[in-house]
């Protein structure tokens, strides 16, 4: 009986709409499985590293299914609970299950392909069990040193060699060379074990009685004995030591062991072990909740019951920590794995340390800063299920930020997505273009786990969502220990100016305030949301102003590297001292960022230890922990930095907090300024009087009389949301509206203006003034491409669903047209 012909949908790493059909050859119809990794060729000549989405019987009606090149794991890397996440997605956010793909998995997953094949000389080959076919392909390997699988396919004549290679493979005759081999490499220890020889009792007792008796033989008894003595306990299979532990013990070198080695008295053994600490489980360390803390605990384990989202909102420093500490306790017990996000790196460092005390080695951690080897780890940690495995901690709770949404969990029982407002879930560029939050809560949905929410000022979609019993809510609306919150003050830059007591960038008051913080031995923590030296150079007789070569947007000077630069696309330049457009040499730096405000300080306050945290001083793995290491250690007076010193971090001494420009954060041209900006000046405040005393903020502004500026005084977070509730419904932003932001890209500026006018004109026959546009956006060229943006509003009756459809179908027409067939589309749903 014929065996029947299993195909393959695979997932390729491309932007493509539909998924590649394949032929497994028969003789990997058992080995094969959905969720593996499998070589692929895509294009002429082209292989690629793809998975198995889905195996059947059905062959591709419009091409001849090609074979399936190799196989690359034993088991799924890919569960069915990360499908069901990527198939939402993908209908969601618009996007390919290529780029799902390339987003989910860590570079360590990603092998480079050019597959080569070589002898593996550790292994002796035993060329009698060799069939001709493999004794050709070991024949040609040896006389070239490494082969494709085309050329093995000329050495054998045959169409798919395939069979004959993996057969070598197996036995480990040959290896795949390191144009396709895994990235990663397990980290292992050395462990000593008896040989199969000396586990015979009588076969150990008659070597080590015949070299008590030779004087030269003296370490090698001692390592043996030490040996024996340190694995006692376990008479019937004395178990493995480890290589250091013995060495150190028996007092005695490495070659000693290389000569029982040898002897065939004792072996070396490689065992992997997780490179992440090992610190043991201290459940004494869960601190016990206050008054306020079991209540609002309590509340949400009540809400859980009929509620799938719950949002904490809690003021900053109320103890939010602690009351997550305590759900994810609990979902441990329970036999369940936890998901703890947060929107910032730098923010892991504190509360990993926080975690690790109380859970020990049963937290993860996964971010980009981690190397390859980490994030894979952490990748098939979550995919075991024997929880007692040698050296390797069984991760319980993973900490990490968007992308952990992709891990393979199996027993998810709580999310938490801790600051859940900030911006930083939303995945901008490349695509997918996703919101970590609202993917988590779909994550949850698909396991049955529970939501977690918490913020100090929830964003106004989540909040609207708990007011609307859409979701569960809890407020916690006092800090922790009777905290005072800080008091705020406002520095009028305009009054300041006028008065002519500005000093640079600085207000009398605030200076004066550093100056009596650092004074009484405390910290100050300056926010200015731009990096940078200084955002622009410019002529100050003709006002030129140099610009990026492929962006339509001015360079930004960076002192520390004297270098202009574009925070688009990465270009720079020398500084310039003459102007290019009238040749004068007055030319001049506009505005500030944190690095002049940085140098600035060491002018006014040359004593004060000052420290910047930005994107340009924490691009190392190290340097978030270091940074927020030394403020912590109090090696540090002043830190000046962007929004990542608003989020989260808790400080024992920090009194006072100077916002250096509230102005550009109101003044921001998008539906989102006010909301944004009242989280970031009322986070940024919640650093100040963390512990000890009530702290100082104080914001410097022009516009003291803003309505923006009285609510973050009062702290009054409903009033900011109410006015913007009624503001987006009249001008139909969300809640009340979903949007979907069409980006059109060229090179062709005038062919652009062309594509964009007829989308936009094919899009409005259907939908109306429900679509906006075609608009240039504020930067209008980014990497030599020229930009146009539509932008749909599409109300909660219609169904967004049906409007993605046809967007997509009418961009398959657009890509049809000869004309426009280079025209570049973007789309992001759910923008900002």
């Amino acid at each position: 009986m014929a065996t029947e012909t299993i195909f393959a949908d695979v997932i390729v790493p491309l932007s493509l709409p539909l998924l590649y059909t394949y032929r497994i050859p028969q003789e990997w119809n058992n080995d094969v499985m959905a969720g593996q990794r499998v070589i692929v060729q895509f294009g002429k000549n082209k292989l690629y590293t793809g998975i198995i989405r889905r195996l059947h019987h059905t062959a591709p009606a419009a091409y001849e299914a090609k074979y399936i090149e190799n196989i690359l794991d034993d088991f799924p890397l890919i569960n069915e609970q990360q499908f069901a996440l990527w198939d939402w997605m993908a209908e969601y956010y618009l996007c390919s299950a290529g780029e799902l793909m390339q987003a989910a998995l860590p570079a360590g997953f990603k092998l480079s392909i050019t597959s080569k094949f070589i002898l593996n000389h550790e292994i002796a080959i035993d060329h009698a069990s060799l069939t001709d076919k493999e004794y050709l392909l070991i024949e040609g390997i040896e006389k070239r040193n490494s082969i494709t699988i085309e050329e093995a396919g000329e050495i054998l004549q045959l169409k798919h060699p395939h069979k004959h290679v993996k057969n070598l493979l197996d036995r480990g005759y040959i290896l795949i060379e390191e144009e396709i081999k895994e990235k990663v490499k397990p980290r292992t220890i050395s462990l000593v074990e008896l040989t199969a020889y000396a586990t015979d009792e009588k076969n150990l007792e008659a070597f080590v009685n015949e070299i008590s008796l030779k004087k030269k033989a003296e370490n090698q008894q001692k390592l043996i004995l030490t040996f024996l003595k340190l694995t006692q306990h376990f008479q019937q299979k004395r178990q493995p030591i480890r290589k250091e532990e013995l060495l150190q013990q028996a007092e005695v070198n490495e070659s000693t062991l290389k000569s029982l080695v040898k002897k065939n008295i004792l072996q070396i053994v490689k065992q992997e072990v997780s490179r992440f600490g090992s610190a043991g489980v201290n459940d004494d360390a869960i601190k016990a909740l206050n008054e306020a803390q079991e209540k609002a605990y309590q509340s949400i384990v009540e809400l859980f019951q009929e509620k799938h989202v719950v949002l904490l909102q809690g003021v900053t420093s109320s103890g939010k920590t602690e009351v997550y500490i305590k759900l994810i306790e609990e979902t441990i017990k329970a036999g369940k794995q936890v998901l703890y996000m947060l929107p910032e790196i730098a923010l892991t460092t504190q509360i990993i340390n926080r975690l690790q005390v109380v859970f020990g080695n049963r937290v993860g951690v996964y971010h980009s800063k981690f190397n390859e080897s980490e994030r894979v780890e952490v990748w098939k940690n979550l995919m075991r299920t024997d929880e007692d495995e040698g050296d390797m901690p069984h991760f319980k709770i993973v900490l990490g930020v968007r992308s952990a949404i992709f891990l393979p969990f199996n027993r998810l029982g709580l999310i938490i997505v801790d600051e859940e407002h900030d911006s930083s879930y939303k995945q901008v560029d490349p695509a997918p273009r996703y919101q970590a939050r609202d993917a988590a809560i779909y994550l949850g949905h698909i396991h049955g786990a529970k939501i977690l929410l918490g913020s100090a000022t929830p964003s106004i979609e989540s909040y609207y969502n708990a007011r609307t019993a859409k979701y569960g809510m809890v407020q916690m609306r006092e800090r922790f220990g009777g905290m005072l919150m800080p008091i705020i003050e406002i520095a009028d830059t305009k009054k300041a100016k006028a008065n002519k007591s500005m000093k640079t960038h600085f207000t009398r008051e605030l200076l004066e305030s550093i100056e009596e913080a650092i004074k009484n031995k405390e910290q100050v923590i300056l926010f200015q949301n731009r990096r940078g030296f200084a955002p622009m150079l410019q002529c100050n007789i003709c006002h030129w102003t140099p610009m990026c070569k492929n962006c339509d947007v001015s360079l930004t000077f960076h002192k520390s590297l004297n270098l202009l630069r574009c925070h688009y696309c990465g270009y720079s330049s020398k500084p310039i001292e003459i102007c290019q457009a009238c040749g004068s040499d007055e030319v001049k730096m506009i505005g500030f960022g944190t690095e002049k405000i940085e140098e600035e300080l060491s002018v006014f306050f040359p004593q004060a230890r000052i420290s910047r945290m930005d994107l340009d001083t924490t691009r190392s793995r190290y340097s978030y922990k270091q940074i927020i290491n030394d403020f912590e250690d109090r090696k540090v007076d002043i830190l000046v930095g962007t929004q990542m010193v608003t989020k989260g971090l808790d400080f024992n001494h920090v009194s006072l907090v100077g916002i250096i420009n509230a102005d550009t954060m109101m003044s921001f041209p998008d539906f989102r300024a006010h909301e944004r900006a009242f989280q970031l000046m009322a986070q940024v405040a919640g650093r100040a009087g963390r512990k000890h005393k009530q702290g100082k903020v104080i914001i410097q502004t022009s516009q003291a009389a803003h309505f923006l500026i009285k609510q973050v005084l009062e702290n009054n977070y409903d009033a900011l949301f109410e006015q913007q509730l009624n503001e987006r419904q009249q001008f139909k932003y969300p809640p009340f509206y979903r949007l979907i932001n069409i980006t059109i890209k060229h090179k062709d500026k005038y062919l652009l203006d062309e594509a964009a006018a007829n989308f936009a004109s094919i899009l409005k026959a259907q939908l109306g003034n429900r679509v906006l546009g075609p608009e240039y956006p504020a930067v209008s060229r980014i990497n030599n491409y020229y930009l146009k943006n539509i932008l749909i509003k599409i109300e909660k009756e219609l169904s967004a669903a049906t409007v993605k459809k046809e967007i997509l179908k009418h961009i398959i027409t657009l890509r049809q047209t000869e004309l426009y067939k280079q025209v570049r589309i973007a789309l992001d749903v759910d923008p900002g």
